[in-house]
C-alpha cells in the first residue's frame, strides 16, 4: 500500500482483504512491496516494535529506522478459521491463519498465512504439517496493484 492511503481496509476484485497503511504502518508495506521485511525501531534504545507507532513504548523516544529482519521466525500460534467470515475465503476453507514470532526478537509476531510458495492458496498447505515452533521464512505475496504482503513458508528442521 502506498502512504497516501487513508481509507481502511478493502478488497481485490476476488473479495480477498487487503491491509490499510495508518501514517506509522506505511513504510513496513512500503517495504514489503520491495519484498523486504522491516521492523521499526528505536534509534535512542535500540529496542524493536511492532505494530508500528510514532514513539518508542520503552524510552519513549519519538526517533527510529526500519531495521531489515532475517525473514525467519517461528509459528507461535495458528488456526485453521471455520467457517470462512467473508464469501471470497469459504472457496479456500479450511485454511490457515498464524501467528509467527521473528528470530530477531520473539516479542514480535505477525499475523499471516503459511503457504507452499509465495503466490500459492492458502489452503496449499496441509493441516498435519502445522506445529508450535515450526520454523518458518517469509515470502511476499503480490495481492493487487501496489500491495504486497508476507506470508510464510515452513523450513525443513
Amino acid at each position: 500500500m502506498t502512504a497516501a492511503s487513508t481509507a481502511p481496509a478493502s478488497t481485490t476484485p476476488g473479495g480477498m482483504l487487503l491491509p490499510w497503511a495508518d501514517a506509522d504502518g506505511a513504510p513496513f508495506w512500503e517495504y514489503a512491496g520491495r519484498h523486504e521485511l522491516r521492523m521499526q525501531g528505536c534509534s535512542a534504545c535500540g529496542r524493536l516494535r511492532f505494530p508500528p507507532r510514532p514513539c518508542c513504548p520503552h524510552c519513549h523516544s519519538f526517533d527510529g529506522e526500519w531495521t531489515l529482519m532475517s525473514g525467519r521466525g517461528r509459528i507461535w500460534s495458528y488456526v485453521f478459521p471455520h467457517p470462512p467470515l467473508l464469501p471470497a475465503y469459504a472457496r479456500l476453507a479450511p485454511y490457515n491463519a498464524v501467528v509467527v514470532e521473528l528470530a530477531e526478537d520473539p516479542r514480535l509476531r505477525l499475523v499471516g498465512n503459511v503457504v507452499a510458495i509465495a503466490d500459492g492458496p492458502l489452503n496449499g498447505v496441509p493441516a498435519d504439517r502445522f506445529r508450535i515452533g515450526a520454523p518458518v521464512r517469509v515470502c511476499f505475496h503480490d495481492m493487487a496493484e501496489g500491495v504486497t504482503v508476507p506470508r510464510w513458508l515452513l523450513e525443513d528442521r
